[in-house]
């Protein structure tokens, strides 16, 4: 294996024409330059030098790797340089997932606050509701997904393989028409509702509501699915049924002609950021959990 030290010395013995010139230049005395080409022939299984009394020449072999060599240490230089900017946050990417209501609340704030401390660094963002985002990150396909999972839910997906972030419990709470009957009540049981027609959110958020309806004792009416949440409210502010959504959904939108009551007993869902163990040693990747963490707190 060619090592970069010997390329190093081989172009200061081609430029200078003698071992203690080269170790002059190096900053080296002549045996160690003598050492290293000697290991460089044997690495590269050829001879590098014709030695002829005081003065030496490159062989077609030294000519040839000498010419190489200059691309090779100016590319390892880049390199390094490019490695030290990644470690130090003036440069770096990070791809992060997240779901829609995440999108619009948690992820501006935490990307403007990492823009503003660390501007070298880039963050491209895409939409997918978990487990579709963490099958994204297990597959290699994102280094951060923003994830949620229900308190408590049957089947709950396991993330023991995976860097987990807790970031905030979102609690659900019941959405109604303004004019609707409970419209004024500080809280509502889910069972005063189970008469009422339905509006179901994403197929998680669906299957959830399902879940808690039943737990109740009772199987909701769904006579709307969506997964647009500005859509859910719309629909309930029109009076054409009642909802539950997380609060995150909610203050992602303009809740117009509805009214938001709190859910008895309490249905949470647990918002994390995750990513794999060794990315999670990247600097911008964690600089990204550490202001999706900040962005919560607010």
């Amino acid at each position: 294996m060619i090592e970069a030290r010997h390329l190093r010395v081989l172009r200061a013995v081609a430029a200078t024409g003698s071992f203690s010139a080269a170790g002059r230049e190096l900053g080296c005395t002549q045996p160690a330059v003598s050492q290293q080409m000697k290991a460089l022939e044997t690495s590269v299984g050829t001879p590098l030098l014709i030695r002829t009394g005081r003065e030496m020449r490159l062989t077609q072999a030294g000519e040839a790797l000498v010419r190489h060599a200059a691309g090779i240490l100016a590319g390892l230089t880049a390199a390094e340089e490019e490695v030290a900017a990644i470690a130090g946050l003036r440069a770096g990417r990070v791809r992060l997932v997240s779901f829609p209501s995440g999108s619009s609340t948690l992820v501006p704030t935490a990307l403007a606050a990492l823009r503003e401390a660390h501007p070298g660094t880039r963050v491209s963002l895409e939409e997918a509701e978990p487990p579709a985002s963490v099958g994204l990150l297990r597959e290699g396909d994102c280094d951060v997904a923003l994830a949620f999972r229900y308190e408590g839910a049957a089947g709950a997906e396991e993330w023991d393989d995976l860097v987990v972030r807790p970031l905030l419990s979102d609690r659900l709470v019941a959405l109604v028409p303004e004019r609707h009957r409970l419209a004024d009540a500080e809280s509502v049981a889910i069972g005063e509702l189970a008469e009422e027609p339905w509006i179901a959110g994403c197929p998680r958020c669906r299957g959830q509501l399902v879940e808690v309806c039943a737990t109740a004792g009772f199987t909701p009416r769904i006579d709307f699915a969506t997964d647009d949440y500005p859509a859910v409210v719309g629909l309930v502010g029109a009076g054409l049924g009642v909802a539950v959504l997380p609060q995150l959904a909610v203050e992602s939108v303009r809740p117009r002609g509805v009214r938001t009551v709190t859910l008895e007993p309490a249905v949470r869902r647990e918002i994390v950021a995750l990513t794999l163990p060794d990315l999670a040693q990247v600097p911008a990747v964690a600089a990204t959990l550490d202001q999706l963490a900040r962005a919560a707190r607010r």
